[in-house]
């Protein structure tokens, strides 16, 4: 049976940087993506937050569009906006196959077409079985560490130690339309970043985006829940004709149709067993209120590569730290982000109330992209207080 050191399963950003990352520290490092092209079914906004480009040394020519304000739509139609870096956009095609294409320069394998089945673990070594879709057979391979990096549709079955039974309940259908248009919107669409909050007619919670991109304007939602395809089309069809009435009246267009799931719960409470990890998506590591999640898969990536480096010889040793790792880093504020949301959506007004409070408030709004290692404990006080202050008009 063929052996290895790290296995990943997945190609995105958190199994591309776990892979570059443990190649160039000289692991042996395997990748199984079950596409044909390394990004090329991912349907995502694809924001990128301000230095991300830098912080995990990719190149700038990923990036699509610079906007630099972040504008919040509440329950009402009204607008909050505000400076946000810039940020940057891009798509996931050019993101995950630019690190793929440094994974496989640092000396990482990666198989397209390659399904993962079933895992078998030990306490040093796992065997995992996939399809291997070029030659339709299954095949096995043994690994020192295994890295789950499968997205929301991430499944392990009841008898997994990584099973989570609130998963599915967390789940987001959602639809998205890269619209090209015959010539360019206006000004504020490529300098802008649109989040939008709002109840169907069901009630049901709504949340919209538009990210621009280089030759496309990307515009989506999602829905909490199952939703048939008819209904969660006709409510996209309803925002884009709002979108496009604002940002580009009477321009000809041509749209491309996507559709997805996004995990918007609490983070999946067992990460780590035996010489298994799950990272980014998988791991339930997205921020529930604005459904951002690349920069925390990629750096989930970088905590299961060094964790792998500096616990060769143990694989029970490196499941433990980057478990330790991941929930200092991002649990708490994850946590908070459900209970936020959960919150808001109580009583829809109270949208409108949060994001007046951070169109006003600079500071607020940094400290709270702040990762939880990273914050002071005066910088706690301020959040508290301000959180209060929300709290307290809301109510």
């Amino acid at each position: 049976m063929e052996q290895t050191e790290l296995l990943i399963i997945g190609c995105g950003p958190a199994g591309g940087i776990a892979a570059r990352e443990a190649a160039a520290a000289g692991l042996h490092t395997v990748v199984l993506e079950k596409d044909a092209v390394v990004g090329a079914k991912r349907v995502c906004a694809a924001g990128l937050r301000p230095g991300f480009c830098e912080e995990f040394n990719l190149p700038s020519a990923v990036v699509h569009c610079n906007p630099g304000r972040l504008a919040l739509f509440d329950h009402d139609g009204f607008c909050h906006s505000f400076e946000v870096g810039p940020a940057h956009t891009t798509t996931r095609e050019e993101l995950d196959g630019t690190i793929a294409q440094a994974a496989q320069q640092a000396g990482a394998q990666i198989r397209c077409r390659s399904l993962f089945r079933a895992i078998s673990y030990d306490r040093e070594n796992s065997v995992v079985e996939y399809a291997d879709n070029h030659s339709g057979s299954r095949r096995r391979i043994g690994a020192r560490f295994v890295f789950f990096a499968n997205g929301a549709s991430a499944h392990f079955d009841r008898a997994s130690p990584f099973a989570f039974a609130r998963w599915a309940s967390a789940l987001l259908t959602c639809l998205q339309y890269r619209v090209y248009l015959e010539r360019p919107a206006v000004a504020a669409a490529y300098e802008t970043l649109e989040l939008h909050y709002y109840r169907t007619a069901e009630a049901r919670q709504v949340v919209a985006w538009m990210f621009p991109k280089r030759d496309h304007l990307a515009i989506g939602l999602g829905v909490i829940g199952k939703i048939s395809g008819a209904r969660l089309r006709a409510e996209l069809d309803a925002f884009l004709q709002r979108v496009a009435a604002r940002l580009y009246p009477g321009i000809a267009n041509v749209t491309r149709e996507e559709g997805h799931l996004l995990y918007g719960g609490v983070p999946r409470p067992v990460i780590a067993h035996g010489g298994a990890m799950v990272g980014g998506t998988a791991a339930g590591l997205v921020d529930a209120s604005n459904g951002e999640g690349i920069y925390e898969a990629a750096f989930s990536g970088r905590l299961a590569a060094a964790a792998c480096k500096r616990f060769r010889n143990s694989a029970s040793g490196a499941a433990r730290e980057y478990a330790r790792a991941v929930r200092s880093k991002f649990h708490t504020r994850l946590k908070h982000r459900v209970a936020l949301m959960h919150f808001l959506e109580r009583k829809p007004r109270r949208f409108g109330v949060l994001f007046e409070q951070l169109a006003s408030t600079p500071h607020f709004r940094y400290l709270l992209e702040r990762q939880d290692d990273r914050l002071a404990l005066t910088q706690r006080a301020y959040l508290f207080g301000q959180l209060m202050r929300f709290g307290a008009r809301s109510l």
